[in-house]
């Protein structure tokens, strides 16, 4: 009976702590080397790594928090950009006594991993990115078209709506399969978006705040300046980066195709490109084992 404890004990826990002026939910746990998670687009902290996490922290301690208007951290009126959550990373690394750690950051989150290490590279010791922003200009599909209404006034308000009452009704199935043509996922939707994923999304959709940080991220991403400007691609910085990268790539990503990988792992000095095949947008998520291993070589090194 005591081994069977001992086998099932979870090694990362939930807590919330406060980072400057905010209640900052998090996952953290483990011991060994720091590595610091950071999320994406409409998810979390315990969402996003929810297959990754555990595994981590058998040899390394892990730091997944949730951004600041995101799963269940404080929601604030704010201007929610990438250099808004690289200060907020910097500073909730500092406060937890991280000198450096490796940081590993998906989609949105790689864009936010990669300002930290191009801003303060002191405190970045490895970076993993995955599937990530900013590497060159996204592939906007008829499924992605959202992204687009929601940066218009009134619209936008409108959709999140639409969709967190959509959430409270629509079948699973029809949950899942929406979702799935958004990322490009091609694995088992039920076990890629298991029931407690789509609860923990529905308490998110619910919760004050989360519109109003969710569509301030949007249009911060997707306006003229933005996408004339290119100010979100910052491969042209790429070869400032002197620490060991680990790119990680769903090959269907029907967003950031494999091309912008490719370059960027020719434009960094110390890096490596992994392509998960039969994964789309979230490979942590689409083939987790297979994930896994390769993130784990790479911390392991």
């Amino acid at each position: 009976m005591i081994a069977s404890t001992r086998r099932t004990a979870k090694r990362v826990q939930s807590g919330f702590l406060d980072v400057g002026a905010l209640r900052v939910h998090h996952m953290h746990g483990g011991r060994g080397p720091a590595v610091v998670f950071v999320h994406g687009l409409g998810s979390s902290g315990y969402m996003e790594w929810r297959h990754t996490l555990e595994s981590t922290a058998a040899r390394h301690r892990v730091f997944a928090p949730d951004l600041p208007g995101y799963g269940r951290s404080d929601k604030p009126r704010a201007r929610y950009t990438i250099p808004y959550f690289a200060r907020f990373i910097s500073r909730y690394m500092e406060e937890r006594g991280l000198r450096a750690a490796a940081l590993v950051g998906t989609s949105l989150g790689g864009r936010i991993a990669l300002e930290v290490a191009l801003e303060r590279p002191k405190l970045v010791r490895k970076l993993v990115l995955i599937n990530t922003l900013g590497l060159g200009r996204p592939q906007v599909r008829m499924a992605q078209m959202a992204y687009g209404l929601v940066t218009i006034p009134r619209v936008g308000e409108a959709v999140m709506r639409l969709t967190r009452d959509a959430l409270s009704w629509a079948p699973a199935a029809m949950i899942r399969r929406v979702a799935g043509r958004y990322a490009g996922v091609t694995s088992d939707l039920r076990e890629t978006m298991d029931d407690a994923y789509l609860a923990d999304l529905r308490e998110m959709y619910a919760a004050d705040g989360f519109h109003n940080a969710y569509l301030s991220t949007v249009r911060s991403l997707i306006n003229p300046r933005a996408l004339l400007g290119g100010q979100h691609d910052v491969t042209r910085r790429l070869n400032e980066l002197k620490i060991p990268v680990q790119l990680i790539w769903g090959a269907n990503d029907p967003l950031f195709p494999l091309a912008h990988a490719e370059r960027a792992s020719s434009l960094i000095d110390r890096c490596k490109l992994t392509v998960i095949e039969r994964a789309g947008h979230t490979p942590q998520a689409e083939r987790p084992e297979e994930f896994n291993r390769v993130l784990h070589a790479f911390l392991d090194r």
